[in-house]
């Protein structure tokens, strides 16, 4: 992590829904090059919050911010070659195409080529390497010529990851990518969400308590829509307020 200024702030954002708000004045900040945990129950505003930044939803008030740059107003797409990629969302598999091919696509639109005109990836030897690079990074270079949609459930999260990569993002917004994965699946991918530490600043959206507290470098809790802690994991665990919400007594202690 470098640098004073945060990658990635909200200020007082507020979302309302009729006469529910969804959002009461969250306020976050990301720093450069770390793994930052977005915690709370069900119904706390966290998929709200991730709209919001994403740019699938805009707020009722307060502002967004980028490397200090207010991209509040930006479309999805802006935000995504300003490099801020929702990976899930932004990115989808082409459960027809090969993983490889699938890796390609995305490089192409990352280029900004026009997809009507795309070639598979073995026309185009650049993007070939690019992409097998990519499949490499996410410990699937033995699948490259597999079809996307018959890969196992984890792997499949572990393209989706890639295709966020191939991106280039500045910042990855994850949003629960242990959600449906078995134990040795979930083993795999915090193995390559540390392989990245570092190289990309991510913002975590995750129940997985146990992913949670070995990956972040810090932890925000939301509930109700607010922001009741940031800190280090063994800050967030020792907090009683965020204990009595919502750790209860489900970690017996840091990981």
């Amino acid at each position: 992590m470098s640098g004073d200024r945060p990658l990635l702030e909200t200020v007082d954002l507020v979302k309302r829904f009729g006469g529910l708000r969804a959002l009461d004045g969250a306020s976050l900040s990301v720093q450069q090059g770390e793994i930052h945990a977005l915690i709370g129950p069900n119904g706390a505003g966290k998929t709200t919050l991730v709209h919001q930044l994403s740019g699938a939803l805009p707020p009722t008030s307060g502002s967004v911010r980028l490397a200090g740059q207010d991209i509040t107003g930006l479309s999805m797409h802006g935000r995504v070659r300003l490099g801020l990629v929702r990976s899930y969302q932004i990115t989808s598999i082409f459960s027809r195409l090969s993983v490889l091919e699938n890796l390609a696509l995305a490089i192409q639109s990352r280029n900004g080529s026009n997809l009507r005109f795309w070639r598979p990836a073995r026309h185009d030897r650049a993007r070939y390497d690019a992409a097998a690079r990519v499949a490499a990074r996410i410990g699937l270079a033995d699948r490259v010529d597999r079809l996307a949609g018959t890969l196992s459930h984890g792997e499949k999260r572990q393209l989706e990851v890639g295709l966020a990569l191939a991106l280039q993002p500045r910042l990855l917004l994850l949003d629960e990518p242990m959600a449906g994965t078995g134990r040795e699946e979930s083993e795999r991918l915090l193995a390559l969400l540390q392989s990245l530490r570092g190289k990309v600043t991510m913002l975590l959206v995750e129940h997985d308590m146990d992913a949670v507290f070995r990956l972040a470098d810090r932890i925000t809790v939301l509930v109700y829509g607010r922001v009741i802690a940031t800190g280090a994991p063994e800050q967030i665990h020792a907090n009683p307020e965020v204990r009595r919400a919502y750790l209860g007594d489900e970690l017996e202690s840091p990981a």
